[in-house]
């Protein structure tokens, strides 16, 4: 234990006696140890940013789209054949299922006075709110018996809202014109903002969706473009998938090794593709950083190499006055990993602050976590002992009698 002392002793002595190369040396494993928290920090928070969002875009959802089926070989010119009747019989046979939402949409003018924009309309029932976990800011939803009587009734978005009634306009009573229709507008939806997908969630009018088939686009008698499904809880979103397959498939008549003619994905699908591509990205940053790391650990290499060349004298009369080659190793590895060390703890310091500001800045869920700093002080502990073990064997096995030689 007195030799490792005395050699950490000597070694803060060398890094004393030459602070400027010193410094330099610390700045490149600092810069890449910084480089590594950081990226990490950004890859996780934008990973948990993007599931946040996923969450919040609908609770436990299952989505159905229709399918364009074959006949005879040929691509049939049907898009599929979802319909109410099919969402009403998986609410009420599908017992893993707690609601389904409809969705038909389609781009369209609505006017007020002199104000002529262009928005999303969409179709759909009562039960998509809860699902979709959209809720009122002023104002109410329609009533069922509004569904029934595909009533001209409408809730908007605050974009909508601004559009046409400026920034303070206050929407609920006021009659919009879609399709050439009037429609009341009797709730409006609490902001959203963008979408994970780039759009805006809030620049949409929403109607039921039997109104919208009579009025705003013409469709078969109860033909649905979508079904968003809420299952009871996450643990039985695959038992409400095969829920609905098996419901579907007996509804549309199809043979045992036929193809549905309908598609399923999951909220859990969406959030998992997300993380490989995000994964992968990290990695690729985490690649870039991992060079800096590696540039900074060259240069303690060389570092570390000048220091052996200038202090051979100093080698050879401690090896004369009885150091042993073990002595020596221990001494010049010790200063390495001191340099690494410092630079990976001014780095890890560095990081978390910057981390820190970047998330203040642009509103982001970033953090430096315990794995990321414990790898990055562990990398600069590593860099030290591997890129300094060849300057300090070198100096390990320099001839005492040519080490006192050397002026």
């Amino acid at each position: 234990m007195t030799i490792f002392f005395n050699a950490v002793r000597l070694a803060f002595g060398a890094i004393g006696r030459n602070k400027l190369r010193a410094a330099l040396t610390v700045l490149g494993v600092l810069i890449g140890v910084w480089a590594v928290v950081s990226v990490v920090a950004l890859a996780d928070g934008a990973t948990d940013k993007i599931g946040g969002e996923l969450d919040s875009f609908a609770a436990n959802a299952i989505y159905v789209w229709p399918e364009a089926t074959q006949q005879s070989g040929a691509r049939a010119k049907s898009a599929g054949r979802l319909t109410e009747n099919d969402g009403k019989a998986i609410t009420r046979e599908a017992v893993s299922v707690a609601g389904v939402g409809f969705w038909l949409d389609t781009p369209g003018q609505v006017v007020l006075g002199d104000k002529n924009v262009l928005t999303d309309l969409i179709g759909t029932n009562l039960a998509y709110f809860p699902i979709r976990k959209w809720e009122i800011s002023k104002g109410a939803l329609w009533q069922e018996t509004d569904e029934v009587l595909k009533t001209k009734v409408c809730v908007i978005g605050e974009t909508v809202r601004e559009k046409l009634f400026g920034p303070d306009g206050d929407p609920i009573g006021a009659s919009i014109r879609l399709a050439g229709f009037p429609y009341r507008i009797i709730g409006l939806l609490k902001p959203r903002g963008a979408s994970t997908f780039g759009d805006d969630q809030d620049d949409r009018i929403l109607m039921p969706i039997g109104s919208f088939r009579a009025r705003i686009k013409h469709t078969a008698p109860g033909r649905v473009g979508q079904f968003i499904i809420g299952a009871t809880s996450a643990d039985t979103v695959d038992h409400g998938v095969k829920q609905i397959t098996d419901i579907l498939r007996q509804r549309h008549h199809i043979a045992d090794g036929a193809p549905d003619d309908f598609s399923i994905h999951t909220q859990a699908e969406q959030r998992e593709i997300q993380s490989k591509i995000f994964g992968v990205l990290g990695m690729l940053l985490l690649g870039v950083a991992a060079i800096s790391l590696l540039v900074g650990g060259i240069g303690v290499m060389n570092i570390m190499l000048v220091s052996v060349a200038e202090r051979t004298r100093e080698i050879g009369i401690r090896m004369s006055i009885g150091a042993r080659e073990g002595d020596i190793l221990m001494q010049f590895l010790i200063e390495a990993v001191v340099l690494s060390c410092v630079g990976g703890l001014a780095g890890t310091v560095l990081g978390v602050v910057v981390t820190a500001a970047l998330g203040q800045a642009f509103n982001l869920p970033l953090h430096a976590g315990l794995n990321s700093i414990a790898l990055a002080v562990g990398t600069s502990a590593a860099i030290g002992l591997v890129f300094g073990f060849l300057p300090a064997r070198r100096a390990a096995k320099l001839d005492p009698i040519d080490a006192l030689r050397t002026e």
